[in-house]
């Protein structure tokens, strides 16, 4: 079952931010996602594997740093 992400990073020391839907997250994930955002490595169409994986050293070496992630908050609708 796939979750919502919240990502932070900073781009050439600029704050970016985005959501992602994915089955399964951890910080090799949250750099290779981050790398893409970044506009870096295209975005892998549906089912198929990235190109090129961007490592955290290659995504810093680009200017990507200081990536974070966690997963967001669920909405919890009360009827009232």
């Amino acid at each position: 079952m796939s979750a919502t992400y919240f990502v932070e990073y900073l781009l050439h020391g600029k704050p970016k931010s985005f959501v992602i839907r994915l089955n399964e997250m951890n910080n090799a994930e949250a750099w290779q996602w981050a790398s893409c955002d970044a506009g870096l490595t295209p975005i892998p169409k549906p089912g198929r594997p990235p190109l090129k994986r961007f490592s955290k050293p290659l995504a810093e070496r680009y200017g990507v740093s200081g990536v974070k992630w966690r997963e967001s908050s669920a909405v919890i609708w009360d009827d009232d």
